[in-house]
């Protein structure tokens, strides 16, 4: 690719942009036909790509992945006894005057902070440009909708001033790369990072076909998305002598585990644009798709030793007709635990 001044090549280097502590007012918070909660890591990635239209080409930046931290997150339910609903609001009239039926959404409010890995051109090397981008791009977000919410100004009144937005180029050198993520990822606290961990889910897969060879995935699936009381029975002193007791206990999980959709896999063929009646865009190519789940895990952001492990990616693999989102966590080996202290910045 060549700048416009056909002078040769554009160079671009690797940058993240850190959009801190956005306030999201009534984010969609039914992420799939199976789950409820936090919203979608697709619906995310859909944002980031909304965003790099909004800015367009002659911006001198690319988006490749998206990162989150929730900070905060308020369901709008109700909160008697144990069973939730959500707080529901009612349509306005029909043209008739007659009430008009209540659709259920869920909603949520968000603090959270969004990392982007991205890559700008030689123009925004220097500090002053990369700052004005970055305001820049916070003023194209600020009239955004991310999630299906609306994202709201800073609260007034507050004791400390609202982080500002940041791009932080990287450095080439692999240690030194490490290093300042994990300098910058100590501003995120406190605060958690949704990851993936695929490995859980096929780990726990092999476990339950040791004693039910018919295990499936889905079953896996279930298994790590609910807590498993187990009881055993033991004996206990008295007394009048030993008696029978029954012990309850919850199965061990490996961290803060959910289930989460991670992204679509086709139902049908590649429809040619138009070709679809009632279609939303008639300009595009359509197909139809189904939920693609997995198990995902929150984790604290100063345990992340990359960007890639807290950065989601797009991926798409036409012969598995797969639509999903990649993340590259991988949980911290004995060594890197014990050399984390050598590696955080002083």
């Amino acid at each position: 690719m060549t700048n416009s001044l056909g002078s040769g090549p554009i160079e671009w280097h690797d940058a993240l942009l850190v959009l801190p502590r956005l306030r999201v007012q009534n984010a969609n918070a039914i992420s799939s036909p199976m789950t409820w909660g936090f919203p979608a890591i697709t619906a995310f990635v859909g944002f980031m790509v909304a965003l790099e239209r909004r800015l367009g080409s002659q911006a001198g930046i690319r988006f490749q992945g998206v990162g989150v931290v929730c900070h905060g997150f308020e369901p709008q339910v109700t909160t008697q006894g144990y069973t939730r609903s959500f707080s529901l609001t009612r349509n306005p009239v029909l043209h008739d005057g007659s009430t008009a039926g209540i659709v259920e959404e869920g909603r949520v409010h968000l603090d959270i902070t969004l990392v982007f890995d991205v890559q700008v051109n030689a123009r925004h090397l220097g500090d002053a440009e990369r700052h004005a981008l970055a305001l820049q791009i916070s003023d194209h977000v600020a009239g955004m909708r991310c999630a299906g919410g609306s994202v709201m100004p800073p609260l007034s009144g507050l004791a400390n001033r609202p982080a500002r937005p940041l791009l932080a180029q990287l450095p080439e050198d692999p240690v030194e790369k490490v290093k300042t993520f994990r300098r910058l990822a100590r501003r995120w606290l406190p605060g958690f990072a949704l990851v993936a961990r695929d490995d859980l889910l096929q780990s726990h897969l092999a476990t339950m076909q040791q004693t039910d060879p018919q295990a499936s995935v889905l079953d896996a699936w279930l298994a790590l998305s609910r807590l498993t009381y187990r009881a055993s029975k033991s004996s206990r002193d008295t007394a009048t002598g030993p008696v029978d007791a029954v012990d309850w206990a919850v199965d061990p999980r490996p961290g803060w585990t959910v289930p989460i959709p991670v992204g679509y896999t086709a139902l049908s063929i590649l429809h040619p644009a138009g070709t679809v009646g009632s279609a939303r865009d008639a300009s595009t190519p359509l197909r139809f798709v189904e939920s693609v789940y997995s198990i995902g895990q929150w984790v604290s952001p100063h345990r992340l030793q990359a960007v890639s492990e807290l950065v989601w990616y797009g991926q798409h693999d036409e012969a598995t007709r797969l639509y999903r989102c990649i993340n590259h966590y991988a949980p911290p080996t004995l060594h890197q635990l014990e050399t984390q202290a050598d590696l955080a910045p002083v």
